[in-house]
């Protein structure tokens, strides 16, 4: 495994500039449950998780639900319902041509009729043991459900919501943003406790902003970044790349609390797959006034860099391994972080 943190110059500041970093459960506990299940987030609650993960997607009917992508082919069994065969179809969504089912082409009763399934069957078998048996949840099913969770546990937890393919949504007629900021307003949870909303484009954070002022100060927005030649949907002549560099961190400050690039934007792989020198980017973010909320931590071999994984396979879960590269990322001085596993989330910041 790796010793000692490779450093650069412009990482010498490594500390948070956050009061306590949190750890996030992505898509819930996603590592040991289905992706975005009501189950996924029970055992990322019950694990340690400071602030819990929805996706969210509309229905056709205008309902926000909880999935990673628009298309569910991969996510549940629609692929078995023969009633719904005629709705498989390809669609160009954020530049890209996918096919399969679209939750814009279902009604929220009809969504209800499937079950949910393991993305990551070839690496995460365990978790197919439970494919068929969890619903697709909306967003207000969610919070209600960690509402619930926070006060039987008497703990305040975070939700931090990402909207997905906004331009996309809004180009067939079912924009989001205002539906998240009334299903948030509808809840009494919500209306208090923390909530950090995320994007991948810069469109709708900027309208989100303009739209909660200072009226709002338990909601925060967080600027999702892609890798570094990509743009975002809504901006195709600007870069992540451009948008990671001192003057775009600083643009991102005017409408962004915090930022989201990937793991591998902080601390970059070499071509022989291990940790190559810090990056700048904490170090400029948090100059600029930015937390980083880096993603995704992930406990099988396949996922860690090369330095912590072991002998087990592929797919083998290595939580030695995960634990250990979550903690070299944190001598970065990241404020908050995604893991598909809570629990050595909480181990790998807890015990340090």
């Amino acid at each position: 495994m790796c010793g000692a943190l490779p450093m650069t110059t412009d990482a010498m500041d490594a500390r948070p500039i956050a009061a306590k970093v949190r750890v996030i459960g992505h898509r819930g506990a996603s590592a040991l449950r289905p992706e975005h299940t009501l189950a996924s987030y029970a055992v990322a609650i019950r694990d340690g998780a400071d602030v819990i993960e929805p996706d969210l997607v509309s229905t056709k009917d205008g309902v926000l639900v909880v999935r990673h992508e628009n298309e569910i082919g991969g996510t549940t069994d629609v692929a078995n319902h023969p009633e719904f065969a005629s709705r498989k179809t390809t669609k160009t969504v954020d530049g890209m041509q996918v096919t399969g089912w679209f939750t814009e082409d279902f009604t929220l009763a009809e969504l209800k009729t499937l079950r949910a399934r393991e993305r990551l069957g070839d690496i995460r078998k365990a978790n197919t043991a439970f494919d068929g048996q969890f619903t697709v949840p909306t967003f207000d099913e969610m919070i209600e459900f960690v509402a619930a969770e926070a006060s039987a546990r008497g703990t305040v937890l975070g939700i931090i919501p990402e909207i997905k393919h906004s331009t996309y949504f809004r180009g067939v007629g079912l924009p989001m943003e205002d539906k998240v900021l009334a299903t948030l307003a509808a809840h009494a949870y919500t209306r208090t406790a923390p909530v950090e909303i995320q994007s991948f484009e810069v469109g709708n954070l900027k309208y989100l902003r303009g739209k909660l002022g200072k009226d709002h100060p338990n909601i925060r927005l967080l600027q999702l970044m892609d890798a570094a030649d990509q743009h975002p949907a809504d901006q195709p002549s600007l870069t992540y790349a451009q948008m990671m560099t001192p003057a775009g961190l600083k643009a991102i400050r005017g409408h962004a609390d915090a930022i989201g690039p990937s793991i591998r934007s902080i601390i970059p792989l070499g071509k022989d797959g291990k940790l190559a020198p810090v990056a700048p980017l904490v170090h400029d973010a948090h100059a600029a006034g930015l937390e980083v909320h880096p993603y995704t931590f992930r406990p099988e071999n396949h996922f860690l860099a090369a330095d912590f994984r072991d002998g087990a396979g592929d797919a083998a879960r290595n939580d030695e391994g995960s634990v250990a590269e979550i903690r070299a990322y944190l001598a970065t001085g990241i404020d908050a972080f995604f893991t598909d596993d809570p629990a050595l989330g909480r181990r790998a910041l807890d015990h340090r």
